[in-house]
Parts: C-alpha cells; structure tokens; sequence
C-alpha cells in the first residue's frame, strides 16, 4: 500500500472543459456528474463542458460542479489504483466537502445539495456591489492583520485566507476592501488587487448565511471519517459531533491552509490533489517544498499520479 495525503482544490479551480480528457477514458467521471445532475435536477456536465464561464462562476454553480469534479477523480484513482492507502485529507473551503464525501463521511448526492444551498446562501448574505474579496501578495499575517485593522475605519475587512507565506487573501464590505489596498500597497505589498468573486466569504459578514444554513447540516446523516479528515476550522480532525459545527464556522472563518499542510504533513511523503487545476500544489510548494503533491486535473497527470500510488513510476 502507499499512504497518501488527499488534498482537495476550493473555488477558483474551476474552468470550463475541466476534466474533458480524463472523461473520455473513464466512464466515472460522467458517471459522477450525472448522479451531481439528478440530485439537483440541472445539467451540470454540460455546464462544466459549455460553460459559459459566468454561469459556471456563480458560486452556486461552482461549488457543486467542483464537488463533483474533485469526487469523479476521487473515484477512479480509488478503483484503478488499489495501492492507495488516504492516512489524512484537507479541502481548501469548500474542497472540505469533498473530502468528506471521500472519508465516506456524507453520501455524494446530499453533499451536492448541500453545497448547492450554501453557494446560494453565501451569495444572498451580502447584496451585490456591497461586499468582496481582494488578494494580497508580499505581506506576512501580522501586518495584513495591522492593514485590516486600520481599513476597517472605513468598512469591515478582515483576513480570509492565508494561502501561503505572502499570499493572503481578505474579504469584507466594498470600502473596507478599497482602503485595505490602499494601506496594503503603502505597507509594501507586491501586488493588492480585488478578486472576481460575488461575495466576501469566510469573513464575519457570512454569519447571516451560516444561520440559516445550520439547519441544512443538522439535516444531514454524518458518519465517522473513514480518514482523518483535517478541518479548515483549528486545522484539526472532528470527532462526529463536532462535524456541522467547523463546517459552519467555516462560513465566517478565515481558511489557514499555511497551517493546514504541516498539520496533515507526518502523515504520509507523498500527496495527491485531486480535482481540477494545480492551485493546491502552487500553493503547497510555498508552503513545504519537501512534501511532493500529485495532479489529477487532466489525463496525463492523472495517469502519472496512479502509476506513483502503484510504485510504478
């Protein structure tokens, strides 16, 4: 067996044609999207395949047809490469669900309703134009903390995602996003730049939608993972309980994934991303260049990441 550490891609990873190649020589791929269309009564192979991309890029749009994605490569690494052995998954936001849906914590066809309804009620929280996400590359945390901090004089902002060392993302209202990238490029940033996104997610002006969504995740059967499963909340496995309770503060929380690799890290010397596009491993690199990440993301890698599980390089 070969232990392998599941990382698996949020938004931002998707593009219109993902996974076309892989599709034509595993039949689990539309076979996972035509289970992910049935449960939520939409075509979404053929919004993956025909995009356009502002349909796709709608969160609600996105989050399902990721989740989808990201589980219809899960499945044919798991069937054709039988060496593999998961010691611990992390998924960046809403990559969680899918490595739940891998742990065999929640079945597929609920996990994608599930993302569904939290892709609406996170782009219901904040009326349009009043709230965004903007990318900060060049400063550490302590100062993107002192930038938010000075911004939120003229809107809430806070951080978002600490993606890797230097590349911090922050969310908030309109203003305090603006004043965040005026402070974050007088405090030396390389780059500040607002994000095509429709809301300011993992900051605290999502606690509206994790209200109503509380709800949803106590409406779900949870088992026990069957791997570690490392939430983006405190970079640490939940027992079952505590399960809708992280997905939750989640919502309102900022994703640490500078944390969250060496957390996952003694597990295993080898790792897969398993999803569409190489952002996890970008990521990673910048984070722990001594822990190898595999792609999936179009035929070739994938092919190449199951001949590693395999030992068959």
């Amino acid at each position: 067996m070969t232990d392998v550490i599941a990382f698996f891609p949020g938004q931002g990873a998707q593009q219109v044609g993902m996974l076309s190649d892989i599709s034509e020589q595993y039949s689990e791929i539309s076979e996972t999207f035509t289970e992910a269309s049935d449960a939520l009564g939409i075509d979404l192979w053929k919004m993956v395949t025909e995009g356009p991309d502002s349909t796709l890029n709608q969160t609600f749009n996105t989050q399902p047809a990721l989740l989808a994605a990201s589980t219809a490569v899960w499945r044919v690494v798991s069937k054709h490469s039988p060496a593999l052995n998961v010691t611990a998954g992390a998924g960046h936001s809403l990559g969680e669900y899918s490595a739940l849906v891998a742990a065999d914590a929640i079945d597929f066809a609920d996990a994608v309703r599930l993302v569904r309804r939290r892709g609406e009620l996170m782009e219901a929280a904040v009326p349009a134009g009043q709230g965004g996400m903007a990318a900060v590359l060049g400063l550490n945390d302590e100062q993107i903390v002192e930038v938010c901090e000075a911004a939120s004089q003229a809107g809430i902002v806070e951080p978002a995602n600490f993606n890797a060392p230097g590349q911090i993302v922050i969310a908030g209202e309109q203003a305090g996003i603006e004043k965040a990238i005026e402070l974050a490029k007088e405090a030396g940033a390389k780059r500040a730049l607002p994000l095509a996104v429709s809301g300011p997610f993992h900051s605290s002006l999502m606690k509206a939608a994790a209200d109503t969504f509380a709800a949803d995740l106590e409406g779900i059967q949870w088992r026990a993972p069957k791997f570690p499963v490392y939430h983006n909340v405190g970079n640490a496995p939940a027992t079952l309980e505590e399960i809708p309770q992280r997905l939750l503060q989640q919502l309102y929380s900022p994703v640490n994934w500078t944390g969250a690799v060496p957390a996952v890290r003694h597990h295993a010397e080898l790792s897969v991303e398993f999803g569409p596009g190489k952002v996890i491993a970008g990521l990673n690199k910048r984070i722990d260049k001594s822990l190898p990440v595999a792609g999936t993301g179009d035929l070739a890698g994938l092919e190449a990441s199951m001949a590693k599980i395999q030992g068959a390089e």
